[in-house]
């Protein structure tokens, strides 16, 4: 058999003339920058999100980058985040000029650890609470705001993030690249902090045609900043009021977007139906499988299992036709741009566990149950002849 790891192409022919015709739509009409479809969508993802207000972007990475700049945070600051994730996380914060702090990872659904981040700015950070300042005792660095990341479409712990945020007057950045949709206590992720953002990568749960993102927000100031930068700094079209930046969202990818959003709770539920058949099928497999938290309601952007002997698993998966991915492989901390850190390995034990253990299984909202089983029939064959 040939399983792929996603099939976009199945998504597509299930709404295939309502994408066309959105897509004739906006030809028809010449409008490719801005106008109601971006507006449309913006009114609609914030409305899904639970969100006062919304913001299109370019990417995940430009809105990611859009949400420190409007929640001030300045060059030489630190911003702390996780290890384990996708570069873009980082790679935002550098682009403000400020420095990734890291923290790591839980075992139980490799999101940041909050008992570690409690630990880490009440013992290793100091408050002058006069100027509302917490400093990285290492470093000497301002802390302006965490950024938690919604990793493979389970929610972090929110309540330690935004209690730590308000004693320490952190911003609270969600990444939510991975989790549309997905619910902390009941609440859409990206309106639970002062702003979210995510990503409309073509493999996301709700994807573009191309690149795309999404700022969230319940905070007029915020929104309005992040909707300045990301045309120009202007209200007008030649009356610009700051120095921004072309960080826009097209009305092709909008009008796409908004076709895909109707079907976006259906395709979770669909996907968390593959999970639970993935858990029940791989019991007792010798791998781990995800583990939900009890606050969480999980959309599973990705099916991700622990695995000794991973590199192996995966050779013997792809030798039976089925393509799997690893997310992540080398930890941020450890990544050869991050050099400059001076982090080393060992740093982040858990992070560094997960980059040489987790692999992710074939997960999307068509997936056949048939090849469903076949993976799970492989990974049982895998470990019945090799022990």
């Amino acid at each position: 058999m040939d399983i792929p790891f996603m099939d976009l192409k199945a998504q597509y022919q299930t709404i295939k003339e309502e994408i066309d015709r959105a897509i004739f739509e906006v030809v028809d009409k010449t409008q490719f920058i801005m106008g109601e479809p971006v507006a449309g969508l913006e009114r609609e993802f914030a409305a899904f999100c639970e969100a006062k207000y919304a913001v299109g972007t370019s990417s995940g990475t430009t809105a990611l980058h859009l949400a420190l700049l409007a929640c001030d945070v300045k060059a030489g600051e630190e911003v702390i985040t996780t290890p384990h994730t996708f570069i873009a996380t980082a790679e935002a914060i550098s682009h403000v000029g400020a420095y990734p702090v890291f923290v790591d990872v839980n075992e139980q659904d490799y999101n940041i650890d909050t008992n570690k981040l409690t630990k880490f700015i009440d013992t290793d950070c100091k408050y002058d609470a006069a100027k509302g300042n917490l400093i990285n005792c290492r470093t000497k660095r301002l802390i302006r705001a965490v950024m938690p990341v919604h990793l493979y479409g389970q929610p972090v712990d929110m309540e330690p993030v935004l209690d730590l945020a308000r004693r320490y007057g952190l911003r609270v950045i969600e990444d939510v690249a991975q989790a549309h949709g997905a619910r902390y206590k009941g609440k859409r992720v990206g309106a639970v902090g002062d702003v979210g953002c995510f990503s409309f990568f073509p493999g996301k749960n709700l994807g573009a045609f191309g690149d795309g993102g999404m700022l969230v927000t319940n905070n007029e100031e915020i929104a309005e900043k992040s909707r300045l930068l990301a045309n120009h700094g202007r209200k007008d079209k030649y009356r610009h009021l700051i120095i921004g930046y072309n960080y826009r969202l097209d009305a092709l990818q909008a009008a796409i977007l908004r076709v895909k959003l109707k079907y976006l709770d259906d395709w979770s539920e669909k996907r968390r139906q593959r999970a639970a058949q993935y858990n029940k099928l791989l019991a007792g497999a010798g791998v781990l499988t995800p583990r939900v938290q009890s606050y969480a309601e999980h959309v599973y952007h990705l099916y991700v299992i622990s695995a000794g002997r991973r590199d192996e698993l995966q050779n013997f998966l792809a030798e039976g036709g089925i393509k799997t991915g690893v997310h992540y492989p080398i930890p941020l901390h450890l990544q050869p741009a991050y050099s400059f850190l001076g982090y080393q390995p060992g740093d982040f034990p858990v992070a560094e566990a997960c980059a040489n253990q987790v692999l992710s299984l074939p997960m999307y909202a068509e997936l056949p149950v048939q090849h469903l089983e076949y993976v799970a029939d492989t990974i049982q064959t895998f470990f019945n002849d090799n022990g």
